[in-house]
């Protein structure tokens, strides 16, 4: 099919996907702004329970952060490859393109893995390998019609409820059991060890998929030539149909993030189609873009700062607390606020360093 079927038109940079992007990223290297600390602190109660992963069966906020990361870079393909098509390349050399930045992200994934342990391990359950993944699958279907995507990326998840249901496990009579489950039986074969007690599993990779895909979906809608009332309306029904799918679903399959079961991608995805459609109607329809240029900034490198975090975060925290710690340190639990918003200040400026120069880090 030539890129030129996807009926979609080139418009205006896209800020609300600039600022939910940026909102994400700086919502993930700054644990939630230090907010993330409090859940340490029972005091805080439900509140602070928002900042941390779900143990096993239920949804919090923070569990959204990593599944809007995959949703927001399948938004954007529709808008970066239509550019990419409009200077002729065609679909091999797109394809070709992806397997490479597939690969790319793959091999950063494993690379944080190794720095994580202080030695070579081969590891699979980062978000950047689950990316790598994911990010394929959109492109491969991204030229279908969005009734097509919609039906396959259901088949993906109906294809990981009925692989958890119905795939016998020697001794295991729940298949939605922690460390027990078809995706703890996958890593014994790929990796020859477990998530102990995490329970992440490196076959999310199957339902994230259908993430990225509505990514593209909600891309392609949003590119459209239609009127933006109506793409918020289809947005926003979409959404808030698949978050009803994902709770009503709960009973027959659980919501559990760390295994990425069919209800949980459901919910998750609904979430973040309101997300992004808010954000939308704010920013590009009501034009209240006064407030984004700091998200537009962290979202404009966001694998940079991911990686910056990750791999240096800790070196900049222990540098920076030489200052800070004589004045926060009595502070307690605030203190540590205080001091993740002190590290995310210099994150956020080696961005600002990057944005003035107009530096954007690809891979």
């Amino acid at each position: 099919m030539a890129a030129e079927d996807i009926r979609i038109k080139p418009t205006e940079r896209l800020v609300s996907l600039d600022v939910f992007r940026g909102l994400t990223m700086a919502l993930l290297v700054s644990s939630a702004f230090g907010l993330g600390h409090l859940s340490r602190e029972p005091a805080f109660g439900f509140f602070a329970k928002q900042f941390t992963h779900h143990q096993w069966n239920g949804l919090y906020f923070w569990d959204l952060i990593q599944p809007f990361f995959m949703f927001i870079v399948g938004v954007a393909m529709p808008f970066s490859f239509a550019k990419r098509w409009e200077r002729g390349e065609t679909w091999s050399q797109s394809l070709v393109h992806v397997l490479k930045r597939s690969v790319t992200l793959f091999l950063l994934g494993v690379i944080l893995h190794c720095w994580y342990s202080k030695a070579l391990v081969w590891e699979l359950w980062n978000v950047l390998t689950q990316l790598s993944v994911t990010y394929l699958v959109a492109l491969l279907f991204m030229k279908k019609s969005l009734r097509a995507q919609l039906f396959i990326s259901l088949g993906i998840l109906l294809f990981n409820y009925l692989a958890y249901r119905f795939i016998p496990l020697p001794g295991v009579s729940d298949p939605w059991l922690k460390d027990a489950n078809l995706g703890a039986f996958m890593d014994r074969i790929l990796m020859g060890k477990i998530n102990a007690g995490g329970g992440w599993v490196t076959i999310n990779v199957i339902g994230s998929s259908a993430h990225t895909m509505w990514g593209v979906m909600a891309g392609i809608v949003l590119k459209s030539t239609d009127e933006p009332s109506k793409k918020i309306k289809t947005l926003l029904i979409a959404g808030i149909a698949f978050l009803i799918a994902g709770y009503a679903l709960d009973p027959i399959t659980p919501i559990v993030k760390r295994i990425c079961t069919s209800s949980f991608i459901l919910a998750s995805g609904g979430y973040a189609l309101i997300a992004l459609t808010f954000f939308y109607w704010l920013v590009d329809v009501k034009g209240s873009k006064g407030w984004t240029k700091f998200f537009v900034i962290v979202g404009m490198n966001p694998i940079f700062v991911y990686m910056w975090a990750n791999l240096l975060g800790g070196w900049t925290n222990q540098f920076t607390s030489i200052f800070t710690n004589p004045l926060l340190e009595p502070l307690g639990v605030w203190g540590e606020v205080i001091q993740s918003n002190i590290v995310f200040g210099v994150y956020f400026y080696l961005l600002w360093w990057l944005y003035k120069r107009k530096i954007v880090i690809r891979i």
